[in-house]
């Protein structure tokens, strides 16, 4: 084999390495994407069922101690918006 047809191959081959590579390196950064996406949905299912949990909780207290106006009371305040006539309601709408 001549010099140039070696030199030839080496070129081509060093090509086709520097593809792969950087095939890998562009599937990796995605696939890296991919996983704090899916990290941060974790996240923040695990907070809502926290969340859910706690309010779970909350209603077999209720229903385990208070009695059926207690039930009313507190279905009343929270789906209807319902409040005592002496009773005033903050409501804090700045998001946190």
């Amino acid at each position: 084999m001549s010099k140039s047809a070696k030199r030839s191959k080496s070129i081509i081959v060093r090509l086709i390495v520097l593809f792969v590579a950087s095939y890998m390196v562009v599937t990796l950064i995605g696939l890296y994407r991919e996983l704090t996406d899916s990290q941060n949905k974790l996240t923040a299912l695990k907070a809502e069922l926290q969340s859910e949990q706690i309010k779970i909780e909350e209603y077999k207290a209720l229903l385990s101690d208070g009695t059926h106006a207690d039930i009313i009371e507190k279905a009343a305040r929270e789906r209807l918006g319902y409040v005592y006539s002496n009773e005033e309601v903050y409501v804090d709408i700045s998001g946190n």
